[in-house]
């Protein structure tokens, strides 16, 4: 276990766009059953991912769902699939997209023992300001992204998502536990 592993940081990637798909209306996709809706704001269609990693910035849960769930629902959907996985689990560094009454009372429903640290951007910051604890996950999202498979939203269902990720995920902690160090 990792030094500070009580401490994790969760954050929901956004709307993955698909190319080369036909619009939702069409009978090939409804002969198969895809889940494509819409978020609320962008009217983009794809999936979110939300993942939780470690200190390091090794993956522990993932969940991919449709983008018209937000990302305090998705997130206390998360945590409510974790339940007794990872119990000494203290802290929990979240986006700005969790923040609000609705996470906070869905994660005390389900998870008592963790308190929430929102991570927020400095209002007097200008241009690109690297946040604390955020760049863990952005740098983990970073390494998943090289995968081919999770570059772009190619996968119609979301359990094949989250399996591609995982094995991303999997992929990614071998290399690291086989590299040698000097």
């Amino acid at each position: 276990m990792p030094p500070d592993a009580s401490t994790i940081c969760c954050r929901g990637t956004g709307p993955s766009l698909s190319p080369g798909r036909s619009p939702p209306d069409t009978r090939r996709n409804h002969d198969r059953g895809l889940h494509r809706r819409r978020t609320a704001g962008k009217k983009i269609r794809g999936k979110k991912r939300h993942v939780l990693v470690d200190t390091q910035g090794l993956l522990m849960h993932a969940l991919v769902h449709p983008a018209d769930i937000q990302d305090r629902d998705g997130g206390v959907l998360v945590m409510a699939t974790l339940f007794g996985l990872y119990p000494f689990l203290l802290k929990l560094y979240a986006d700005g997209g969790y923040q609000g009454p609705v996470f906070q009372t869905g994660l005390r429903r389900v998870c008592r023992q963790i308190s929430v640290e929102i991570v927020k951007r400095s209002d007097q910051a200008k241009g690109f300001a690297v946040l604390p604890k955020r760049w863990i996950v952005e740098r983990t999202i970073g390494w998943l992204n090289r995968c081919r498979r999770l570059a772009k939203d190619w996968e119609c269902r979301t359990r094949k998502a989250r399996a591609f990720l995982l094995l991303a995920s999997i992929r990614l902690m071998t290399r690291k536990l086989c590299q040698k160090t000097i």
